[in-house]
């Protein structure tokens, strides 16, 4: 077995993938999946830069403390490479890894412009397919992974609780 970043399959990130599918993405919702990120780093102080498009349309982006100029430009790197292939830039990168290929060269996609590093994760819609991305830049990339998921699964959680209610 292909030693991976973060120990993650492709397998098992097509799954996680298929988890955080949501029933719909406005921009008030794309703004509130922004709102949770940036509650999170706020509690837990990460210096992170955090962006939510809906297509090419930037709808939500702040840089909180001890994040950088240069989270932008990850962020846009990342960015391309979720509107080309569709999947998060983990996947692409494990995949990759799995495949003993370069990934850059393999897809004939400049570094310099693409990035397969965690952190953004495409916002797809049941019976839409990906209307948005979210995206993080500012802690180790598997990390930038694991907090982006951790902010569409509660996001998923919270319009579980209202549908509940009403």
């Amino acid at each position: 077995m292909v030693e991976t970043t973060g120990g993650f399959t492709s397998a098992q990130l097509a799954l996680e993938a298929q988890t955080l599918v949501l029933p719909s993405l406005s921009q008030a919702e794309a703004i509130e999946i922004g709102e949770i990120a940036i509650g999170l780093g706020r509690d837990r102080a990460l210096p992170i830069a955090v962006e939510v498009r809906m297509g090419e349309w930037i709808v939500f982006h702040i840089s909180l403390p001890g994040s950088k100029p240069e989270n932008d430009w990850w962020i846009a790197r990342k960015a391309r490479v979720v509107v080309a292939k569709g999947t998060s830039t983990m996947f692409e990168r494990v995949a990759a890894e799995e495949a003993g290929v370069d990934w850059y060269e393999h897809n004939q996609m400049p570094e310099e412009l693409h990035a397969v590093h965690g952190g953004g994760i495409p916002l797809n819609v049941t019976g839409t397919g990906m209307v948005g991305i979210l995206l993080i830049s500012g802690l180790p990339q598997v990390e930038d992974h694991l907090l982006g998921v951790e902010v569409i699964a509660e996001y998923l959680a919270r319009k579980g609780e209202q549908s509940a209610i009403h």
